[in-house]
């Protein structure tokens, strides 16, 4: 006799998914579905990034608003009254001083301040008036209209409710979003971004040059219009006194003096102070966006990231912000790829 075998017992087996691992994307609207719960996701059809614990911000309160308004506009005049003082300064303390050497040479300073002069109010207006960069209306929010891949790495801006690029970042002094945003800057009361990124820069640049030539222009006319200085008891008596206390004879005699001095002589010793001061200040914040567009950053993402590298590094950003000419680019190029093998045979040998 067949022994019969017995039969086997199927069951059916029904999983709940939970409701907090169902999620839908704001890009397309589309309801996903996860293994496990998590508060950051990105969309596998459009492609935007949805953070679950995200609500929508309530907009700034009026006196916030009118706050922020003030100080743009207080530091837009402060900049703008300092540029004219120290132009129109300049010219009525400096120039006749400059004019006694000859003719000439007045005529050649003049032309060449009213260049500097021109060339700085020019980067500086479109710094400050040009739109520092607004995102593009993207379609999103219904699956048949946003395509695949169409909000590649977007975020949703809970201040605007609208999608957010990568590398963009929101402006609660401008209310709205700025592509490439590297900071708010309340002297040209305006965000720098993409669109104005390269006059701003332009605009620093023209500013450490005018400074230095002012305060060149101005430590020369206050040698030449400074009373004469009394150093003879200091000549004398120098063998017996130390480094310091001559110090200090030295700045009494030229305090002193100061006292004679009359009043385009006051204005040009404050216009040498204060083109070494600015110039000082404006040569770091350079430095600094110079150093960041050579890594291909912006200041933000590199306070925000400090540890993620954006892009690669090296001369070829500078050609690419700047826009140089083909010529000029591959000059750059070659020298930056002729050091990048110099680094590496080197780092070989090691």
């Amino acid at each position: 006799m067949e022994q019969q075998q017995p039969l086997l017992e199927v069951e059916q087996c029904v999983t709940s998914i939970p409701e907090d691992h169902e999620a839908t994307c704001w890009g397309c609207g589309l309801r996903l579905i996860f293994a496990s719960y998590a508060p950051v996701f990105k969309c596998g059809w459009c492609g935007a990034i949805t953070q679950s614990n995200q609500t929508s911000r309530k907009p700034d309160s009026i006196c916030f608003s009118h706050w922020r308004n003030f100080r743009d506009r207080f530091f837009v005049t402060v900049l703008i009254l300092f540029m004219l003082f120290v132009i129109c300064g300049g010219v009525w303390a400096v120039y006749p001083v400059i004019f006694s050497i000859s003719t000439f040479c007045g005529i050649f300073h003049c032309i060449l301040t009213a260049l500097l002069a021109v060339f700085t109010i020019i980067s500086y207006g479109l710094a400050s008036f040009k739109s520092a960069g607004a995102p593009a209306d993207m379609r999103w929010g219904s699956y048949p209209m946003v395509g695949k891949n169409d909000l590649e790495n977007y975020t949703f801006c809970t201040y605007c409710s609208k999608p957010k690029p990568p590398r963009a970042h929101h402006c609660r002094s401008c209310k709205m979003c700025i592509v490439d945003m590297d900071h708010h800057c309340p002297f040209i009361g305006n965000c720098v971004g993409t669109s104005n990124h390269r006059s701003f820069v332009i605009f620093l640049i023209s500013v450490v040059i005018s400074c230095s030539y002012a305060a060149g222009m101005t430590i020369y006319a206050s040698y030449r219009i400074w009373p004469p200085l009394d150093f003879e008891g200091l000549a004398s008596t120098r063998r017996s006194m130390g480094y310091m206390k001559m110090l200090i004879e030295i700045i009494g005699t030229l305090t002193s003096s100061a006292f004679f001095l009359s009043a385009r002589g006051l204005i040009t010793v404050y216009l040498a102070f204060a083109s070494l001061s600015v110039n000082a200040g404006i040569g770091v914040l350079l430095f600094q966006q110079l150093s960041y567009i050579y890594e291909g950053n912006t200041y933000l993402n590199r306070l925000n990231s400090p540890n993620v590298i954006h892009g690669e590094r090296g001369v070829q950003n500078l050609i690419r912000f700047f826009g140089c000419p083909y010529s000029v680019s591959r000059v750059l190029a070659g020298y930056s790829n002729a050091g990048k093998l110099q680094d590496n045979s080197s780092s070989k040998l090691l």
